[in-house]
């Protein structure tokens, strides 16, 4: 359910703004992304699997929160980012 230490990694690279950026909205919402879409890939063979569906939704919400931020700050960064993620507005 969770993601391996070697994507997460490759994640941060990926989306980091410089170097060591470990903590930009983008990377975050990248790591967040990926766990959300491996959570979901459990939950639809576990479908009684509660505890997990409500961090799915704790998750969920972060990202928004995260994504709204971004959007306040500088929409030219959530637009870029959401394309490159493949989310919905």
């Amino acid at each position: 359910m969770s993601i391996t230490a070697e994507r997460k990694q490759a994640l941060i690279k990926e989306y980091a703004i410089k170097s060591g950026d470990t903590g930009s909205p983008e990377v975050q919402v990248a790591v967040l992304s990926e766990r959300i879409k491996n959570l979901t890939e459990h939950l639809k063979g576990h479908t009684k699997d509660n505890h997990s569906r409500r961090g799915l939704l704790v998750m969920v919400g972060q990202r928004r929160r995260l994504l709204d931020y971004l959007k306040g700050s500088s929409a030219p960064r959530y637009d870029a980012l959401i394309n490159r993620l493949g989310l919905r507005k």
